[in-house]
């Protein structure tokens, strides 16, 4: 069976957009089977859907339905995730500072030549497929340009960013 995560963005983050993740998964398995979470920033693991942007857009209505809270919901499978960790842009960065962005589609042309100029000191970007890696160095997330209305700006399609080390861990979850 293929597991695929559902990745939300921006759930319970500085205490904004609280969505419980047991109450989550009461929520969710009678439209996706047997799910489970992983740390309260919303990494649902499940099998992988028939129809993602279906699946997708259900689960952002059962979300706001349930928790008033409007989310994008990206969905990547197991072999997505594992395509992503292979084609890791910047392998000697910090796995706190290096995120994967994951993108709900395909970025805009000429993104990443909109995003550069907004670059910190140490700071580094690549877009590969639906992904953009940020490298955010030393300074890390406190001290970068790169908010989230400047990427969704840039990029024009909703993304949501996981660090390094829990992209592994989410890639052996899904395994």
């Amino acid at each position: 069976m293929t597991r695929s995560v559902l990745l939300l963005r921006a759930v319970n983050v500085g205490g904004r957009s609280r969505v419980p993740m047991a109450r989550l998964r009461e929520v969710l398995e009678p439209e996706l089977g047997k799910v489970s979470t992983y740390i309260a920033s919303g990494n649902i693991v499940c099998a992988h859907p028939s129809d993602p942007r279906a699946a997708s857009e259900r689960v952002r209505s059962l979300i706001a339905a349930e928790f008033d809270v409007d989310t994008p919901v990206i969905v990547r499978t197991h072999e997505d995730l594992r395509a992503a960790l292979d084609a890791l842009p910047f392998p000697d960065a910090s796995e706190k500072m290096l995120h994967a962005m994951f993108l709900g589609g395909p970025a805009a042309a000429g993104a990443v030549d909109a995003l550069l100029p907004r670059l910190v000191s140490g700071e580094r970007i690549a877009l590969i497929g639906d992904e953009l890696w940020i490298d955010y160095g030393e300074g890390g997330v406190r001290s970068t340009k790169l908010t989230t209305a400047v990427l969704d700006r840039a990029l024009g399609v909703a993304g949501t960013a996981r660090n390094l080390r829990t992209l592994r861990t989410l890639t052996e979850l899904t395994a």
